[in-house]
């Protein structure tokens, strides 16, 4: 009897998903708990694996959206005979030392069946080549490293010398249901919130001091690196602590302010933006943060972010600095009520006791719900964090070298 991959339902709230890629070819031979599909929901990706041994057959195709609870594919059982000889017959002359093959035919459908490796497929999508351009010039093979980048190196040559360099042909991409539904929401924050932006500047040179003078000992100790992350994080929840409204959001006529710090992570994923939480980040020290910060930003990285990791969060941090980004007005992440945006580090001339000096400078933005949140709360709180980012020390207890303190390497204050 047939095993079925059924569309599992990702959260209460979410009834149809995306089939977004097919790890496996049609009437290819498949292991128990082997990857075959990637499904999108609108919030987030996640694989589903084969359930038994067999030959699968492929029912939905790639870019489908689907309810839940649909038959993506079957799995046909092994029979003795495919297992021991799936597609030809083997005929075996000992006295030559040769082996015969007789092949059937292949049929139109056989033809078809291409399978693409994972390091040629990431090839392709990032050279931006269609995939049926691909599968016709590679039809019913196998592809791999080296097929990928001939076919990419005698495209470019037949542009050099025909007319395709002059080409004006239009893309049309099917948008996976994670941007769609990120598009809806981005556009209901704009309609539904009285979102207003305020800015502010911060001389980064004593946490870069920091992380030149202790980065080795702390990735000795801890086995990642000091991060700007981690210490704008330990600042916001500090600063959150005076100003618990910029914490707060919402909820009808009622605005709820939690005792804690759900801390969400704007991380940049292959198919969109995700925002996995770290709890109770109030109670988590430089070196936790950091630690928590690169695991989910490896998880992002490989597109294995789950509901899980995103559900709540009471606060966001996003990070346009990495991109290049000198200047932004970040937007809320509902139903949160604030969002901090941190920007590229530059050398800035700044007025130091009358005199110039260049500085390692960087602008901070705070995206507020104005309904919630008044001008001067917003104002403070951002000054607020500027001063534990200038004198991180203010951030932890007296003790025998603060610094040391802050970042992990000194546990009992003096």
């Amino acid at each position: 009897m047939a095993a079925e991959i059924i569309v599992p339902s990702p959260g209460e709230s979410i009834t149809q998903v995306q089939v977004a890629k097919w790890l496996v070819s049609d009437a290819e031979e498949v292991e128990k708990d082997q990857e075959v599909v990637e499904i999108d929901s609108d919030k987030a990706s996640f694989p589903l694996t084969a359930t038994e041994d067999g030959i699968i057959k492929i029912l939905i195709a790639e870019g489908e959206t689907v309810a839940v609870g649909t038959i993506l594919a079957r799995i046909e059982p092994l029979t003795g005979e495919k297992k021991a000889s799936p597609a030809k017959s083997v005929k075996v002359t000992e006295q030559k030392e040769t082996v015969i093959f007789q092949d059937k035919k292949p049929t139109e459908k056989s033809k078809t069946v291409t399978h693409i490796s994972p390091l040629a497929e990431k090839i392709r999508t990032d050279k931006n080549i269609q995939k049926e351009e691909v599968f016709s010039a590679f039809e019913g093979k196998r592809i791999g490293k080296k097929d990928i980048e001939s076919y990419i190196s005698q495209t470019a040559s037949h542009g050099k010398s025909g007319d395709s360099s002059d080409s004006r042909n239009l893309e049309r991409r099917k948008l996976s249901t994670l941007r769609l539904k990120l598009a809806e929401r981005l556009v209901a924050v704009k309609n539904e919130t009285a979102m207003l932006t305020t800015f502010n500047e911060v001389n980064m040179r004593s946490i870069l001091e920091i992380k030149e003078k202790h980065n080795d000992a702390f990735k000795e100790k801890f086995a990642v690196g000091i991060g700007f992350m981690s210490f704008f994080t330990k600042a916001v929840t500090q600063a959150l602590r005076e100003f618990p409204q910029v914490n707060s959001m919402l909820d009808g006529d009622e605005l709820v302010i939690p005792d804690y710090v759900d801390m969400g992570i704007a991380v940049s994923a292959p198919k969109g933006l995700v925002v996995p939480v770290i709890r109770n980040a109030e109670k988590m020290s430089i070196p936790e943060l950091e630690i928590r910060i690169k695991k989910l930003a490896v998880k992002a990285r490989d597109n294995r972010i789950t509901l899980e990791d995103m559900k709540g969060g009471t606060f966001t941090i996003t990070n346009g600095g990495v991109f290049g980004s000198m200047m932004s007005t970040p937007i809320l992440n509902p139903p949160q009520s604030a969002i901090l945006g941190m920007h590229k580090i530059m050398d800035r001339p700044i007025a130091v006791n009358g005199k110039t000096e260049i500085h390692p400078m960087m602008y901070i933005a705070l995206s507020y719900d104005h309904r919630v949140i008044d001008g001067r709360e917003s104002v403070t709180f951002l000054v607020k964090v500027k001063e534990y980012l200038e004198d991180p020390v203010k951030m932890v207890m007296e003790c025998e070298d603060p610094v040391l303190r802050l970042i992990g390497l000194q546990t009992k204050p003096s």
